[in-house]
């Protein structure tokens, strides 16, 4: 897969997102407290707002605008006003650099 390269490991602060454009798409990369690197799309499905300048909590990112919080295994959100989910993209990590391709997102069932 390989991608784009974003980011490396040690530049992602655990429990923060980080903002990224990779080919056009707005991407919040966030290092969970296990040390798991997940990508979403970066723009709440409720209104025009960066999730990656929101919360962190588990393996939640909520918005900050308005609270929506959205899983960051499956995109969906968990809570109102957010009923759209944000997409999931696969994350590799290569020699401590993160990778993502925009045009790869997980299947959630």
């Amino acid at each position: 897969m390989a991608g784009s390269r974003v980011a490396s490991v040690a530049e992602l602060v655990e429990n923060q997102a980080t903002r990224v454009v990779v080919d056009g798409v707005p991407i919040a990369i966030v290092k969970d407290s296990a040390g798991d690197i997940h990508a979403i799309g970066d723009t709440c499905t409720h209104g025009e707002i960066s999730l990656a300048e929101g919360f962190i909590e588990g393996e939640t990112l909520e918005c900050w605008a308005h609270g929506s919080q959205f899983s960051l295994l499956t995109g969906k959100p968990l809570n109102l006003p957010a009923y759209e989910p944000v997409p999931v993209f696969q994350v590799e990590v290569i020699d401590g650099d993160v990778y993502i391709d925009p045009t790869v997102t997980k299947e959630i069932h």
